[in-house]
């Protein structure tokens, strides 16, 4: 299973390109809503959460995402259960990926040091700790962090390949007609 975490202001792209491709790669996603289940993105989206955070059960868990956009990563942040989940995900090795600004949540926590990562260029000196990769979509031990918005089909595919395979990522790179 894995969490999407949605909190007011978040990058609808971020947030529904990897749950889009994780559904279609056959993965069990729930999108959880920080505070409500109706949650309004930074470009006025208002979707409609599975559920809310504080419901989340850590049983069968595979991996956490964490969108970026704003205010919603400084939301993501300044709660209490995805910051527990975070946590929970640090010390038991679980996948966790971020995009955009929200590997900036990552590196406040000290969870980038000794590892490679990436986010939006403003929000690079964040990654307290970390070495800063010219990739665009960056795998460093159990954490996944991608640039932003336009990498965000990327950073869905790299999640289907680490949860699935890579075959079926290639698959979903000739459906979706998605070219580097």
């Amino acid at each position: 299973m894995v969490y999407v975490f949605l909190a007011e202001g978040f990058e609808e792209v971020e947030a529904l390109a990897p749950v889009d491709l994780l559904r279609r790669a056959g993965v069990n996603v729930i999108t959880a809503g920080v505070g409500s289940k109706q949650v309004t993105g930074s470009h006025g989206i208002t979707i409609e959460a599975d559920t809310v955070a504080q419901n989340l059960d850590i049983q069968g868990l595979e991996a956490i995402v964490l969108p970026g956009g704003l205010p919603g990563t400084l939301n993501l942040e300044a709660s209490q259960e995805v910051s527990a989940m975070v946590d929970h995900c640090a010390r038991q090795g679980v996948l966790i990926a971020a995009i955009c600004a929200a590997p900036s949540i990552l590196g406040h926590k000290g969870l980038l040091k000794g590892k490679e990562a990436t986010a939006a260029p403003s929000f690079q000196k964040e990654l307290e700790g970390a070495a800063l990769s010219d990739d665009y979509v960056c795998l460093s031990g159990n954490i996944l962090t991608g640039r932003g918005m336009g990498v965000a089909t990327q950073f869905g595919l790299r999640l289907v390949e680490l949860l699935v395979s890579r075959e079926k990522a290639q698959e979903l790179e000739n459906a979706i007609q998605w070219k580097k």
